[in-house]
């Protein structure tokens, strides 16, 4: 990190919010990754937008960071300032059927405190690993519901500066995508609009969720979710699974034998290791199908 952006960074972030050759494997779920040049914890969208537009004047890379629940950084790290909102930026808020999100609050904090209020429709979102804002972006989704069916509105910060308010139809929601996933923009809050709901009917429709999740998908081990978007007319991972891949390793990285959608670090993997066996199960699943697998998760540095 040159001198002259260290100063800059410490004249607008605390001592302890800045973090030089930090090892992403702390901040994604797959637990692995190598150092990235700088990190930063943003606390504000005023800090956020300062930081991108210095950070653009001097043409320096940056990525925009959640729970990295949806990221494969590579073990040679990332050459650039990663940009956490996180933890502080995470404050929740409920008026009438409106929930109001910062976008570092977890999907899972989001939806305990709309059903605390009893407003049911995020339930779907309480055993999703991730932000609302990666969620957002992605349009995230589970057992039937994703954040196109709830999101009111969306607030962003675009590269100038300037602070945006994109409706639903703005937001141009697709399977696994919105219109903010190829443009560079940075959520900083989400509206959703919720329905008026029993609280126990919402806790029950949770706990319900999360013994579905607890029986089909690998919770004890590290990994990034879903690995791969689902194929038109297919399920990515009965396609896995019928191409023999079931429990089939590279290093440490292995396909889940409770789910083979999943891809999980079974035992001390590298990044590469989950990058080899990405690659040899989108061969080999079109070479026993002609169906090409596209990842869901977000590859960061060199491979």
């Amino acid at each position: 990190m040159n001198t002259a952006f260290l100063k800059f960074v410490e004249e607008l972030y605390t001592k302890e919010d800045i973090l030089e050759a930090e090892p992403m494997s702390r901040h994604t779920t797959f637990r692995v990754g190598g150092p990235a040049d700088c990190f930063l914890q943003v606390s504000s969208t005023e800090q956020l937008a300062a930081t991108i537009h210095y950070l653009n004047l001097v043409e320096s890379e940056y990525f925009v960071l959640g729970n990295g629940s949806n990221l494969l950084v590579s073990d040679k790290g990332y050459r650039g300032v990663i940009l956490q909102i996180g933890p502080k930026m995470s404050e929740v808020s409920v008026e009438g059927t409106l929930v109001r999100a910062q976008a570092g609050a977890s999907m899972a904090k989001t939806a305990r405190m709309a059903m605390e209020h009893g407003l049911t429709g995020l339930e779907f979102a309480s055993g999703i690993p991730g932000t609302i804002g990666g969620g957002v972006v992605m349009n995230a989704g589970a057992y039937g519901g994703e954040m196109k069916q709830v999101v009111e509105s969306v607030t962003v910060l675009a590269q100038d500066g300037q602070v945006m308010v994109l409706d639903n139809e703005a937001m141009e929601f697709g399977y696994r995508t919105s219109a903010i996933k190829n443009r560079r923009f940075v959520v900083t809050e989400v509206t959703f609009r919720l329905q008026e709901g029993e609280k126990a009917a919402v806790s029950a429709k949770m706990e319900e969720l999360a013994q579905q999740r607890k029986a089909k998908q690998p919770l004890e081990y590290p990994s990034a979710g879903s690995t791969f978007k689902r194929p038109e007319g297919y399920f990515a991972g009965k396609l896995i699974m019928d191409a023999g891949m079931r429990g089939f390793r590279i290093g440490g990285a292995q396909v889940s034998e409770k789910h083979c959608g999943f891809l999980i670090n079974a035992a001390n993997a590298s990044a590469q290791d989950i990058y080899d066996l990405m690659e040899e199960v989108k061969e080999r699943v079109y070479h026993a199908f002609e169906v090409r697998l596209e990842p869901e998760v977000i590859l960061l540095g060199e491979f």
